[in-house]
This record gives structure tokens, C-alpha cells and sequence, in this order.
């Protein structure tokens, strides 16, 4: 049988040694969701604040073959400065271990090496989902089917608010995965603490979110919990002011004839041209919230 190639940072393997909480953190938002440096500063951070609120770190990648869950100082740097970094998801994880590849992970990745190394909880930004259009092009996020399968609870800010949310929705409720709003009934929409839409579920103890994720094992259903844990609201932007922003960026890709992989980033990047900045600052302050919270249950599914 074909070995794992997984390596723990010592900080990782000291906590797992000592039933500590770790909290997994991907590594997508370092090399195609931020410029440099910010995207190190931001990296750092997320870690510190995981830290601050009594858990571990565990920033994943793949790095010449080898899966880390745990990046030392350096190779958080390398990483942020580092071009052509393969983007991971399901689909190419495998490829990219067996011929010596690195890559960065999407949810869907991070949430599989992480329930390889044994990390119950991950903190993100926030996932993938339906993309609008999606009748015709097909293109859903892997991060839906990802959390029907692998047992990870993922802390998000929603999804992402250039998809299509209705539709994401349904696909996670088709899918069976809790969606579970916390402090609020309303389903967050990433730099939006309101979609519009309601949340299917709402919690607002992190202890009781881990009394869930433990109760699904225990009744053996396969998949994991969306946390969607809403921007704080000093940060958000709100939902009125994104939607023709986010129309004319969407247009935009059209027109290039950008598609699969490359169309988040590209949406990304222009919502930040076209808001001056401030959809990186929202960005920032939502993934340091949800590290936050991801560090609180994590807490308590250790405890």
C-alpha cells in the first residue's frame, strides 16, 4: 500500500501529542487570494490570532510531494512569494503528491489532508459553490461535495458573494451538510453579513457546534458542518453595494472568456480594483473572525 506523505510541524505534532486544539488553515488565500505582502502579513496573522484564542495552527500545503500541515516561518515565505503555484483541489491532489509537486489547497483539499492529519475543525475565508451560470456551464465548486464527505467542521464567512447563493444553498441541503449561522439567522455572504437568504440552521455556541460534529460521527453519517460565521460589522460591505459591482466583474470574465479555476481569482481581483481595496480589508477581517470562532470549537471538541 502506497504510504501518505504527510508531514506535522513540530508545533502540530506537540498538540496532537497532548490532545491540544488545532485549527487547519489553507493555503490558497496566501498564493491566489492576496498580492504580496500582504497575503504573509495576513498568513501570520490568521496563525497568531488561532493562537491567541488557546489552539494551533495548522497552515496546509503541499510542498515538493509531501503534504504539510504546519508551515515553519520560512516556507510561509517562500510560499507568499512564490509564481505558478499549482491550485489543489480533489481533482489534482493526488497528481500533484505523486510527481513532487506543490500546490496551495482549496477547502476541498485542505479539508482532506486535514482529516488526514487528524484535524477535526478548518478556518477559511469562505467556500466555493454555484457559480451563476452554473444551468449552463456546469461549474460548481468541489468544496460542496467535499464537505458531504469528508468530516471537517469549516468556519467560513458563507460563500463566496460572487456565486450564486440560492443555488449553493440548495446543493448543501441536497447534499445533506448542516449549514449552521452563528449570532444571527440570516446566511452570511463573505464581505456581507446578510444574503438575504436564511440560514437552515443557527448556533451560537461553539460548544454545541462540537457536540454536533461529534454527533454525526456517532450516528455515522459521512461529511462535515459549514459554520457560516458572519463579518464582523464594522468590516462588512454591504450587500447593496456589491451587487452591480459584482455584476460588472462577472461580465467582465465573460468577455475574456474566463472559466473554470481562474474565474475566482479573476473576480476577486477586479472587485478589489473596483472598490479601491476594500474588499482585501473585508477579507482580512473575516478570516481573522473565523479563526477565532474555529479556535472556540475547536477548544471544545478537545475538551
Amino acid at each position: 500500500m502506497t504510504p501518505l506523505p504527510l508531514t506535522l510541524s513540530p508545533e502540530v505534532a506537540e498538540a496532537k501529542a497532548c490532545g491540544a486544539p488545532i485549527v487547519a488553515l489553507e493555503s490558497t488565500i496566501i498564493t491566489h487570494g492576496m498580492p504580496y505582502p500582504q497575503n504573509l502579513e495576513t498568513a501570520r496573522a490568521v496563525e497568531d490570532e488561532v493562537r491567541r484564542a488557546g489552539a494551533t495552527p495548522a497552515t496546509i500545503a503541499v510542498l515538493d510531494g509531501v503534504i504539510h500541515a504546519g508551515l515553519d516561518a520560512d516556507a510561509l515565505q517562500s510560499l507568499a512569494q512564490a509564481k505558478g503555484v499549482a491550485k489543489l483541489s480533489r481533482a489534482d491532489l493526488a497528481a500533484c503528491l505523486a510527481t513532487g509537486g506543490t500546490g496551495a489547497t482549496t477547502v476541498a483539499a485542505t479539508m482532506i489532508c486535514a482529516a488526514r492529519a487528524g484535524i477535526a475543525v478548518f478556518a477559511t475565508g469562505g467556500i466555493g459553490g454555484v457559480h451563476k451560470g452554473a444551468e449552463d456551464s456546469f461549474d460548481i465548486s468541489a468544496d460542496l461535495q467535499e464537505l458531504a464527505q469528508t468530516p471537517v467542521t469549516v468556519v467560513a464567512a458563507g460563500a463566496k458573494a460572487i456565486l450564486d447563493l440560492p443555488k449553493t444553498l440548495e446543493v448543501l441541503e441536497t447534499l445533506g451538510v448542516p449549514v449552521i449561522a452563528v449570532g444571527q439567522d440570516a446566511f452570511p455572504a463573505f464581505w456581507s453579513r446578510d444574503s438575504g437568504l436564511p440560514a437552515p440552521l443557527r448556533m451560537d455556541d461553539p460548544a454545541a457546534i462540537a457536540r454536533a460534529h461529534r454527533m454525526r460521527a456517532a450516528l455515522g453519517l459521512p461529511g462535515g458542518q459549514l459554520v457560516a460565521n458572519p463579518i464582523p460589522a464594522a468590516d462588512e460591505i454591504p450587500a447593496a453595494t456589491l451587487a452591480p459591482l459584482i455584476a460588472k466583474a462577472q461580465a467582465e470574465a465573460e468577455a475574456r472568456g474566463i472559466a473554470g479555476k481562474s474565474v475566482t481569482p479573476f473576480l476577486l481581483q477586479h472587485l478589489f480594483e473596483l472598490t479601491d481595496g476594500r474588499t482585501l480589508g473585508a477579507n482580512i477581517a473575516l478570516v481573522l473572525n473565523n479563526a477565532r470562532l474555529a479556535a472556540r470549537i475547536a477548544t471544545a471538541l478537545a475538551q
